[in-house]
């Protein structure tokens, strides 16, 4: 079993446990479907404009709320703690196997299956590879900021959940687009390029570099300016998404009101990814004698995904409209509760987790 390290003082955990606002978040994700539905039937006029403010195929008002949602949650990340990575070897090699290797291609096998085959008769025939499209999307961009609330549900090791969140979020610099134009291709759908590149600039590297700037100027007036500023903005996050879903969903209304079940359908492939990823990433980390510490976070950041990254990157590649951008945001509707439901599993199974760890499996 891999040795542990002692807990971190507080700002190094870099998350806080989740509030009574973002217990319920899937309560205000669904008064936003029903908001913008609503909004959308009785006042296009307002949306349409809206829509119609892009620049390079990129929406500005979306790409302002999408940078206001991304940017507080980056600046948690504390890319100095790659150091650690080291210490957790093993731990550190699961997150990377799952998030990389396995992740993005059993989503791209499951909307094979599910979307294209087994669901295929009940959805609309023109949407079906713009839904492949948002799966493959949402799957592509490991967890950045809800894995640290739910490492803390856990008790998760701070240092190694950060350690992991810095590492991801570098690999996602130079990985996401060409990982997402591989399976697109793979699906045989067509990649525009030149906005799939502009997406990583604009929602990765960007608000990378402006919260790691950010955050080194509140870091030089010591730890508890950050963790205050880290409260102060907080709910900027979860503004920015639930402003961003109304705006979506009141373009998707009249789809959603003419098939409803298409929302759950594309649940289907979703929740059979975060079971499978969750499963193998702690029984990986179980046979390998890791400590559950080190397990959980691994565990969750594998089942759970960077879906704010996946709502910008659908509208810009294929709009407001898009089958892509309804299947991301499904995602955003159903991880909170399934990865509650993951945490109380993990949190649950401690004892049958550490008696095979000690055995090496």
């Amino acid at each position: 079993m891999s040795t542990t390290t002692p807990p971190a003082p507080e700002s190094a955990t870099a998350g806080a446990p989740m509030s009574l606002f973002e217990r319920y978040l899937p309560v205000w994700v669904l008064l936003c479907i029903v908001a913008g539905i609503a909004l959308g039937q009785w006042w296009p006029a307002p949306f349409q404009a809206i829509g119609r403010m892009e620049l390079a195929r990129v929406n500005i008002p979306v790409g302002l709320l999408i940078w206001v949602m991304i940017i507080p949650m980056l600046l948690k990340v504390d890319f100095g703690a790659l150091h650690q990575v080291k210490q957790h070897w093993r731990g550190i090699g699961v997150t990377l196997f799952v998030n990389w290797a396995v992740k993005p291609f059993s989503m791209a096998l499951l909307a094979w299956l599910f979307i294209r085959h087994v669901f295929a008769p009940w959805l609309p025939a023109a949407q079906i590879d713009s839904y492949v499209a948002g799966l493959i999307l949402l799957a592509a961009a490991p967890c950045t900021a809800m894995v640290f609330v739910w490492s803390r549900l856990t008790q998760g090791h701070p240092l190694f959940t950060l350690s992991q969140v810095a590492l991801n979020d570098t690999i996602m610099v130079f990985a996401f687009a060409p990982i997402v134009a591989l399976l697109l291709g793979l699906s045989a759908i067509t990649v525009p390029w030149d906005t799939l590149v502009t997406s990583v600039v604009l929602y990765i590297v960007v608000p990378v570099l402006v919260a790691q700037a950010w955050r080194k100027g509140l870091l030089a007036r010591g730890p508890a300016t950050l963790d205050a500023a880290l409260a102060r903005i907080g709910p900027w996050s979860v503004a920015a998404l639930l402003a961003t879903l109304v705006l979506l969903f009141a373009f998707q209304g009249e789809a959603i009101l003419k098939q409803p079940l298409v929302i759950a359908m594309l649940a289907v492939p979703i929740l059979v990814q975060v079971f499978f990823n969750a499963a193998l990433a702690y029984g990986l980390n179980r046979r390998l004698g890791e400590a559950h510490s080190v397990a959980c976070p691994s565990a969750l950041i594998g089942a759970s995904n960077f879906f704010e990254l996946a709502v910008a990157a659908a509208i810009s590649l294929f709009g407001f409209h898009s089958g892509a951008a309804l299947a991301t945001v499904v995602g955003v509707l159903i991880e909170v509760p399934v990865m509650l439901l993951v945490v109380r599993v993990v949190n649950r199974s401690k004892g049958w987790y550490e008696a095979g760890a000690r055995r090496g499996g």
